[in-house]
């Protein structure tokens, strides 16, 4: 064991949330921060270039590559689950689309300081909106927010193929309302990718009270009593401890943080008596609540030779794309994983869009496999709002052991019917006037498909995840719920959690903006805290 080491605060995590963290808890000099990463700095170029997310999907490098136990509405198929390893963890893999979801999903937390209104000067501070400051955006944060470099006739016969249908069009999806079809916009930069690695940690690694220790495996949090002081982390074959004399921030994801408490104690009686950990303080929440988007794609054969899939067949095109990226960044390597894309309401009278569509003009058997060798796109679906709850659970006490990860997907017939109804919709939409001479065949899931079982069945079949892992330390106060409207865990004292996982529920939309308020918020709180 080294000999410990003593900061004010210490960051278990340096992904979207831990970068944040880093970045404003350093910025007046007063207080120390040593940030801990299990990955490695963020040299691989293909996390650079913004369409490189599919060279990074099943990366060991830079990817804890989680999976699902068996699902049992999924026909008992595990559930692949990449999650970011890496200085900027998943924002430095994932892909890149900037949504924050809808005022009413933060309204509908009921917390005081949590709701629409108090977190917007909090997405407004930390963007850097290309197309200027207004009511909505802000300009001069560390997070860019850009629009893509280039229209692409697919995504324009998308949008109005959706206005066919009722779908009205929407140039800005994080304005006054997200309803309707139009262009996403991502997180990049002058065609490169901004992670908030890139945004936030990089200046504030110019400060000497800031210290970012890469490969560092967080083994446990340190107590004395129900306080937590430290942390213990394996770099290498060397344990190592830190004192944190102020608070140590759980910063490590949805899937990590829970994971780590758990590992210190602090979980139900049961899990750890079952693993021989001793306990510090029982809080049986740790862990439960878990909650994600479910996503199917259908995959559309193209009349045209205009698709990336096209751009990928020969290397003359591969050549032109290359040097359009590498001359004047732009082309196809400056797409995000959503292209254009919707939301929208699956029934009338709901009163705001319960499913998001997302079109990108290439397709593949799976993400981040080779292209299909045939001209084609790819529409995918994911209900906003699901219902279901699943779990985290360590499988032992091995910190270096995956966690169990249970996502209970389709397990409600809400949800059910929902996935459903979504599928159909975009399927009618691809088969508007707008798009149709552009459809050769439907590739997947096929005209075989037709009523709501056989939907039904093919999600059961084809579905899994879109990535946006919430809950498993519950931000509430209820006997349940894991962490305070400050983000304190319950039960303990020295110890907060930053990230995805206090959401109380899943935004309506990608969560990576989100969790960068949600981590601006938590500064605050940490700071205010702290002072005299």
């Amino acid at each position: 064991m080294s000999p410990e080491t003593a900061y004010d605060y210490i960051i278990v995590g340096a992904g979207s949330a831990g970068c944040v963290l880093a970045n404003r808890l350093t910025a007046s000099g007063r207080h120390s921060v040593l940030l801990l990463e299990a990955g490695p700095r963020d040299r691989d170029p293909w996390i650079h270039v913004p369409l490189g997310y599919g060279k990074l999907f099943t990366k060991s490098s830079v990817n804890w590559r989680y999976n699902s136990e068996p699902e049992p509405e999924l026909n008992g198929r595990q559930v692949y689950s990449p999650r970011g390893k890496v200085l900027g963890g998943s924002s430095s893999i994932n892909g890149l689309v900037y949504i924050r979801g809808q005022r009413e999903d933060f309204d509908a937390w009921g917390l005081p300081g949590w709701g629409f209104d108090d977190l917007l000067p909090y997405f407004k501070r930390s963007e850097d909106q290309s197309r200027g400051a207004d009511a909505w955006h802000g300009v001069g944060g560390p997070q860019a927010v850009s629009d893509l470099p280039d229209r692409h006739e697919l995504c324009d016969a998308f949008i109005a193929a959706a206005g066919e249908i009722g779908i009205p069009r929407n140039d800005d999806f994080n304005g006054s309302t997200q309803e309707g079809a139009g262009y996403y916009q991502a997180t990049t930069r002058n065609g490169r990718r901004s992670s908030t690695a890139t945004g936030y940690l990089r200046p504030a690694e110019r400060r000497p009270n800031l210290t970012v220790i890469t490969g560092a495996l967080a083994t446990r949090v340190l107590f004395e009593g129900t306080r937590g002081v430290g942390v213990e982390y394996r770099q290498g074959d060397t344990l190592r401890q830190a004192r944190a004399a102020r608070e140590v921030l759980l910063a490590a994801g949805a899937f990590n943080s829970p994971q780590l408490l758990q590992l210190s104690g602090v979980a139900s009686r049961e899990l750890l008596a079952a693993h021989g950990l001793p306990i510090v303080a029982e809080l049986p929440g740790v862990g439960d609540d878990l909650q994600d988007h479910f996503y199917v794609r259908t995959v559309w054969r193209c009349t045209r030779p205009i698709t990336f899939n096209d751009d990928m067949a020969s290397w003359q095109r591969k050549l032109a794309v290359g040097l359009k990226y590498l001359l004047a960044r732009r082309g196809p390597l400056t797409v995000s994983a959503g292209y254009a894309g919707a939301f929208a309401r699956t029934r009338p009278e709901l009163t705001r869009p319960d499913v998001q569509f997302y079109f990108i003009n290439f397709s593949a058997s799976k993400a981040g496999e080779r292209l299909h060798p045939f001209s084609a796109f790819t529409c995918s679906m994911c209900p906003l709002r699901p219902q279901a709850r699943g779990s985290v659970r360590i499988r032992s006490a091995d910190p270096g052991e995956a966690p169990a990860i249970r996502y209970n997907f389709l397990s409600t017939e809400d949800d059910r019917s929902t996935a459903v109804a979504g599928l159909k919709l975009l399927r009618r939409l691809v088969r508007s006037t707008a798009m149709r001479h552009y459809v050769a065949a439907e590739e997947l899931p096929g005209e075989h498909v037709q009523s709501d079982a056989d939907w039904l069945a093919f999600c059961k079949e084809a579905g899994g995840t879109v990535y946006h892992p919430v809950a498993t330390c519950r931000m509430g106060t209820d006997a349940r719920a894991v962490t305070d409207p400050r983000l304190r865990v319950r039960g303990i004292s020295g110890v907060r959690v930053v990230d995805a996982s206090i959401m109380p529920t899943v935004v309506s939309g990608n969560i990576n903006a989100a969790v960068i308020a949600v981590a601006e918020k938590g500064a605050d709180l940490v700071l205010e805290d702290a002072a005299p």
